[in-house]
């Protein structure tokens, strides 16, 4: 039986054309540089050591000031740790950065939108819809673009994003790279391991993680999506080596921290990620920030 293919990179290959992306992009539209929102989680903090890496190497070259800004902006949802970790890379990288609690502002949406407090997930997509908001019109007010921090398995895996919230940004950097490869890149560009291996999470609800919201985490959503898009059916997944031990090991995992999973079969959590996977191309169609093509090899 044929094997499901994941892709390799190398780092420094991919580094560059991200890099190259971005500097083409700035350079496009007569801008200044780049704002990005930091969580201190790997996605916002790859993106950040890469675009900065790269207008160093390019101001150092060409002689100019593009620039990258650091925007931290926690609702009371936030652990303090994520904010220091942000405000840790930042200061490692050496970049402008401003910190903002956005909470009064989601609050002030209870005079018009009420009814989005009754529900953890929707004041969740709405304090997301507030951050790009701040994130866009600081951007707009300093001639620069807002670099999104999507990647491959959330954003066209998945779907894993709000629309006009994280979604709605200029370019996206890391959006064709899955999870795995992220923190490989974060690695080589010497993001700290704290931040690296720490458990995603959107940050957007009491005590939500990817894990927990979903049943299962980026690896098998890479493997899932990888195998559809090699050619296999979901009825084919259910029954390949090594996506089966692999999903039955998490489904074990889920049950020890929250008790009985609602995806508690294999067929299950493929049928969840091919279902997501579908919603993801439709908000592709409504959103689809430009990103960089890369070197990946399928050996």
């Amino acid at each position: 039986m044929k094997t499901i293919k994941l892709p390799r990179m190398d780092c420094e290959t991919v580094s560059r054309e991200i890099g190259d992306f971005v500097i083409d992009t700035v350079l496009e539209v007569g801008a200044t540089g780049c704002v990005v929102g930091l969580s201190g989680g790997v996605d916002s903090s790859t993106t950040a050591a890469l675009i900065n890496k790269t207008f160093a190497k390019y101001n150092k070259e060409k002689e100019q000031h593009l620039e990258l800004v650091g925007y931290i902006l926690p609702t009371r949802i936030n652990k303090k740790a994520d904010v220091q970790d942000a405000e840790t890379l930042v200061k490692a990288l050496d970049i402008r950065y401003e910190i903002h609690s956005i909470e009064k502002l989601v609050e002030a949406f209870k005079s018009t939108n009420p009814e989005a407090f009754e529900k953890n997930y929707h004041r969740g997509n709405l304090i997301s819809r507030v951050r790009a908001n701040v994130l866009s019109t600081k951007g707009a007010t300093e001639q620069k673009i807002l670099a999104g921090t999507g990647n491959r398995d959330e954003d066209f895996g998945i779907g894993y994003y709000t629309l006009f919230g994280d979604g709605a940004v200029h370019l996206s950097p890391i959006a064709s790279l899955s999870k795995r490869l992220v923190r490989e890149m974060a690695l080589f560009l010497g993001v700290d391991e704290t931040i690296v291996n720490r458990v995603p999470t959107a940050g957007l609800e009491p005590g939500q993680s990817d894990f927990k919201d979903l049943g299962y985490d980026y690896d098998v959503v890479e493997l899932v999506i990888e195998g559809l898009e090699q050619g296999f059916t979901s009825r084919q997944l259910a029954t390949h080596d090594p996506l089966v031990p692999l999903v039955e090991k998490q489904i074990a995992h889920y049950r020890s921290l929250y008790g009985t999973p609602q995806l508690n079969s294999v067929e299950k959590i493929i049928d969840d990620i091919h279902q997501r996977h579908q919603t993801a191309m439709g908000k592709v169609k409504i959103v689809h920030p430009p990103s960089p093509q890369i070197s990946l090899t399928y050996d």
